[in-house]
């Protein structure tokens, strides 16, 4: 497949702040709407990629936002996706249309899931109303009791209300009080003010000792006496290698079997991984999910490119570029507290090294940068290598068990 524009996701959030979806979008060099072909493709790239024969939906219980015109509506490639799991947003000036509005119909009666784009609350139709799944709403701090209003008469209907743009976390409280069900903004790159604790907690003390004793490689045995402080840890660990996904085939029940199976390097993979999820700071779930992405993403753009050996050095970059927000401290700080190769410094301070390229990349597609496209270039990675790992990365974040 020749693709010429980039995968841009943004998070929908729900009012405990955990993400219930994404909306995928091209991000295209040309300011104009994407076209009726191009919309078609991205239906289709992500359904080959999300949607697979053997293990199904790939987001697991994750759905997807798409954008849609009248011409997508009729498409072979909706059929590839999971009904369920795919909301179509539509602009509501095109539901006038009776051909358009019974195609929508038809869809709502499949499973598919239509958002209403662009939708005057109070002149709304009963028959348009009832072709919608979600309908977004425009939220603004301007007037709150107006907006309350005309958010009462859709909170007694069965149509969700998707609030945008939420930037902000005052916003995201605003558009929850007001009964909103789902958020989308830049919330995935902001940490959640509030009752934080700075710095790291018992938890994430005992990680950082080990991935210490691993860059020392001590012997399993001590590495088992850590564990043994810890019985969450221990348990984490023994569930970790007994999960399907690992594959061992029978159940392990000690903590030297567990750590001789895993092997230190990968052992030290799932401890980064640890690190950042076991933060008790009041951070957002959201933050931390995309730091899992975001780590995944850095290391599948560069690990064709670069020695094996610096794939460790791809995925630690990527899910420490977040550490700062996760922790509440500054980036100057988790380096003093965390002792990593210099490549990945070169990285998290500058975007240099071999591993800083692949960083700013993956960054780039998480905000609708206009660098994309030059960064992958200069990487020289095509449109259709940036989004195949982009949503391999995104399917792989939703696997994850620390």
């Amino acid at each position: 497949m020749h693709l010429t524009n980039f995968i841009v996701r943004e998070p929908l959030l729900d009012p405990q702040q955990r993400v219930i979806g994404y909306e995928l979008s091209w991000q295209a060099d040309a300011p104009e709407p994407s076209s009726d072909a191009a919309l078609e493709a991205l239906v289709g790239f992500v359904a080959g990629q999300l949607n697979d024969e053997e293990q199904g939906w790939l987001l697991r219980d994750k759905v997807l936002f798409l954008e849609a015109v009248p011409a997508l509506l009729s498409t072979d490639a909706l059929h590839a996706m999971p009904p369920q799991y795919t909301v179509l947003t539509v602009m509501t000036s095109d539901l006038a249309n009776p051909d358009t509005l019974a195609a929508v119909q038809g869809l709502r009666a499949g499973g598919v899931g239509i958002a209403l784009r662009g939708a005057d609350l109070t002149r709304l139709s009963k028959t348009v109303l009832a072709s919608a799944t979600y309908i977004e709403v425009r939220f603004s701090g301007a007037d709150v009791a107006a907006q309350a209003r005309a958010y009462a008469a859709l909170k007694q209907s069965s149509v969700r209300m998707v609030g945008r743009p939420v930037t902000t976390w005052a916003d995201f409280d605003a558009c929850a009080a007001l009964g909103l069900d789902a958020f989308v903004g830049k919330l995935h790159l902001t940490p959640r003010p509030g009752n934080v604790v700075k710095g790291m907690n018992p938890a994430q003390t005992v990680i950082l000792q080990l991935m210490q004793m691993l860059k020392q490689n001590v012997d399993i045995g001590r590495l088992e006496a850590v564990l043994k402080r810890d019985a969450a840890l221990s348990y984490k660990l023994l569930r970790f290698i007994n999960s399907a996904g690992f594959g061992v085939g029978r159940e392990i029940q000690s903590l030297r079997q567990a750590l001789a199976l895993l092997g230190y390097t990968p052992l030290y993979r799932w401890l980064t991984l640890l690190l950042a999820t076991a933060s008790t700071s009041g951070y957002s779930p959201v933050l931390m999910e995309t730091a899992v992405v975001r780590g995944r993403l850095v290391e599948l753009l560069g690990q064709a490119a670069l020695a094996k050996s610096d794939a460790e050095n791809l995925f630690v970059a990527g899910m420490f570029s977040l550490l700062d927000r996760l922790l509440g401290i500054s980036m100057a700080q988790v380096l003093d507290t965390i002792q990593l190769s210099d490549e990945v410094v070169a990285a998290l301070l500058t975007r240099g090294g071999a591993c800083g390229p692949y960083l700013a990349l993956a960054e780039a597609c998480e905000l609708n940068s206009n660098l994309v496209s030059s960064l992958a270039a200069s990487l020289h990675l095509s449109p259709l290598d940036v989004n195949k790992a982009h949503l391999s990365a995104l399917a792989w974040a939703q696997n994850i068990a620390c």
